[in-house]
């Protein structure tokens, strides 16, 4: 299922996301089914495409678990590239400068919807 104006895409419940935290999903954008990284700051949600911008390899270390650091950064995995949570700008690895492609969404009604 796609999104468009008359129809908004539920991607989880934003109780289904842990405060700090992360949660996997999975959205149709541009013609193509996409994995997702979700993050929960409070009442708001970020998303990004879950793509190493470095090697593009997803970023969980298994399917839907993902590593922060104790600083507070998301790590890719693979090869340990960290991405800040505000933005999804890489501050460390081998893609520094590099961010991650963030997706639009939002929160309506207890649920994280994109766009």
């Amino acid at each position: 299922m796609s999104a468009n104006a008359s129809t908004p895409v539920e991607l989880v419940p934003l109780d289904a996301l842990p405060d700090q935290g992360f949660h996997a999903a999975e959205a149709v954008i541009d013609g193509d089914a996409e994995p997702l990284i979700l993050y929960r700051d409070g009442g708001q949600v970020r998303a990004w495409l879950n793509v190493c911008p470095h090697a593009g390899r997803n970023l969980d270390w298994a399917p839907g678990q993902f590593l922060k650091s104790g600083d507070g950064h998301l790590v890719c995995a693979v090869h340990g590239a960290a991405f800040e949570l505000h933005g999804g700008c890489c501050v460390a690895g081998p893609c520094k400068g590099d961010a991650l492609r963030a997706v639009p969404v939002r929160v309506e009604d207890g649920k994280v919807l994109l766009g």
